[in-house]
């Protein structure tokens, strides 16, 4: 990341929290629908992070930033799934542009709030850096991300994901479920014929 410098678009999650949530989606939702649910197809759940963080059609470049925690190897409730040998690395193309992702296993000398923390305002200090779409564990860490975003400068876009609207800050807010709800195949419709 830092040799090469950032993208205009940067997308930093937890990813040990999207893959709970999904979790906890995918429970409800079964239960809700009488049927199965699939695993969240990553790279749609990215391109919903994307716009509404608002990154527009065209031939623009993302990077995505997933922190886990060491002893998580993968992405239970994602597909693909593996950090290391799927998606570290890794990247794809769609109308979006193209999606660069990094997968970062948080190792025992930090705790993963401060890695998450140094990331996020590493991200917002990059000149280039146009949009940053953050999707902490808000129940452990959001007063920290509103902290570490109140002197982001007035020429970025900075959009953070949570499960409910939570008390404002220097930043936009997005429901993290709908783009989770859409990755996990979960349409509109269905819910209205319930």
């Amino acid at each position: 990341m830092g040799t090469a410098g950032w993208c205009e678009n940067v997308i930093v999650a937890d990813a040990d929290y999207i893959d709970k949530v999904a979790f906890d989606l995918t429970v409800n939702f079964e239960r809700m629908l009488e049927r199965r649910v699939p695993r969240a197809d990553l790279a749609r759940w990215l391109d919903c992070v994307a716009l509404d963080g608002g990154v527009r059609e065209g031939a623009v470049r993302t990077q995505v930033v997933l922190i886990h925690d060491k002893r998580n190897a993968r992405l239970e409730n994602f597909a693909p799934s593996d950090h290391a040998e799927e998606l570290d690395g890794k990247a794809f193309n769609d109308n979006l542009g193209e999606f660069l992702i990094s997968s970062l296993p948080v190792e025992s000398l930090v705790s993963k709030e401060d890695f998450i923390d140094d990331v996020l305002t590493a991200v917002c200090r990059q000149k280039e850096v146009k949009r940053v779409m953050v999707v902490p564990d808000t129940e452990r860490m959001y007063d920290r991300v509103r902290q570490a975003l109140r002197f982001v400068d007035d020429d970025k876009r900075v959009t953070v994901f949570a499960m409910q609207p939570m008390p404002g800050g220097n930043f936009r807010q997005e429901i993290l479920g709908y783009s989770l709800m859409s990755a996990l195949g979960i349409r509109a419709e269905e819910l209205k014929e319930r």
